[in-house]
């Protein structure tokens, strides 16, 4: 049964897609490797759930340490050249 999904003979329903998706804890994109979270990691996708969910002052102080730390590995790797 599984072969024939490999080998595209057959396709899955968009149930069977959800049910997926639901089972692995994953967004049908993610599953699909289209759209935006597609190319993040479950962990990553679960860090921006989390981060969405925080207040506005927590979010700009984790957005200012973030821009620190990639201001600093550029300047390290522009540097490093």
């Amino acid at each position: 049964m599984i072969g024939k999904y490999e080998r595209g003979d057959n396709s899955l329903s968009i149930e069977v897609i959800v049910k997926l998706a639901r089972a692995f804890k994953v967004s049908i994109d993610y599953l699909l490797g289209e759209g935006l979270n597609a190319n993040y990691d479950k962990e990553t996708i679960k860090r921006l759930d989390d981060l969405e969910s925080l207040p506005e002052e927590e979010k700009q102080r984790i957005f200012h340490y973030m821009d620190l730390v990639i201001r600093d590995y550029k300047a390290k790797k522009a540097y490093s050249k």
